[in-house]
């Protein structure tokens, strides 16, 4: 069996001039994708009194679906579906982009200290040019040996999630107790990564540090987890998604010219020339702060991965 390949984090800021650090494990050097999994931030605990907290402004995404999970904390979400919501611990909001969304995340005032992970995967070819959409999920505690697990995404321990993905994946948070023991089954099919948020864990006798992500590849059916102290995981998995996918910014593509269209797009949406035809980033409630321009491309051409 392949050992476990171990991704450390890279630590990256929000924005804005205190800018609030996470620590960003995919895409590394190492891995682009865990099944169709391709992004994963890790934050706090976070003091929003120090930092401000989560404030990010209106911005766009194509061709993925972004997940927030939090384990302490608030954050209003507003997107061009006429979605608004709250994230809050143990509950799943899912915006599947389609063919184009934007929205914005704010830390609450309630909100002291902010604690989860922001995490996107990647839809298929034939879903990414659909209607873009948005679902909120709380998914029953699951009980398991050594532990609690909350499946939100795909199946796992017996568990499976109601939310429809498009592509074969699965998210889970997992709080082990003090000196537990867990065997968890999986599709041998299926590539797997697990994020150690606190306390201490073996993944199949290979220990993992705090904010590291632990890459199990296809072709195991479990895996044993040990904890002395405890732990809280962050569980991400699936079925290679077969695919080699553009990811710049905010925006995946299966070309280079697919990225750019978009940017161009979004920048002529927000921009004050009018757009002609239907709005591919909107509408968005008025009286809400600037919209995020993109970035300038690099030189050169965008590298497919995957």
């Amino acid at each position: 069996m392949d050992d476990v390949q171990l991704l450390a984090p890279r630590e990256v800021p929000l924005g804005g001039p205190r800018a609030m650090t996470v620590r960003r494990t995919l895409p590394s050097r190492q891995r682009s994708l865990v099944g169709a999994w391709c992004f994963l931030d890790h934050y706090g605990p976070d003091d929003v009194a120090a930092t401000g907290g989560m404030a990010v402004p209106r911005h766009p995404h194509t061709a993925l679906a972004t997940v927030s999970w939090l384990f302490t904390g608030e954050i209003e979400h507003r997107d061009s579906t006429g979605a608004h919501a709250m994230v809050r611990p143990g509950e799943l909001n899912l915006m599947t982009a389609g063919r184009g969304v934007s929205h914005s995340e704010f830390s609450t005032p309630a909100t002291s200290v902010l604690h989860g992970v922001q995490l996107w995967f990647a839809l298929p070819s034939s879903a990414r040019d659909e209607e873009p959409s948005f679902v909120h999920h709380v998914p029953e505690p699951m009980y398991v040996p050594g532990g609690v697990a909350r499946v939100f995404l795909g199946e796992l321990l017996g568990v499976r999630s109601p939310v429809r993905t498009h592509t074969p994946i699965t998210g889970a948070e997992i709080l082990l107790d003090a000196d537990a023991e867990t065997l968890v089954e999986v599709p041998a099919g299926h590539e797997h990564a697990l994020l150690l948020d606190e306390g201490d864990v073996t993944v199949d006798g290979t220990a993992l540090e705090a904010g590291e992500l632990g890459y199990l590849p296809t072709g195991r059916r479990s895996f044993t987890l040990r904890s002395a102290r405890g732990a809280r995981l962050v569980l991400i998995g699936g079925e290679p998604l077969g695919e080699q996918i553009v990811m710049w910014w905010n925006f995946i593509g299966r070309s280079h010219d697919d990225v750019v269209a978009a940017r161009d797009r979004w920048m002529a949406e927000i921009g004050r020339e009018p757009v002609e035809g239907e709005e591919r980033f909107g509408p968005f409630p008025d009286g809400q702060p600037a919209a995020l321009p993109a970035p300038a491309l690099p030189g050169g051409r965008l590298r497919a991965r995957g």
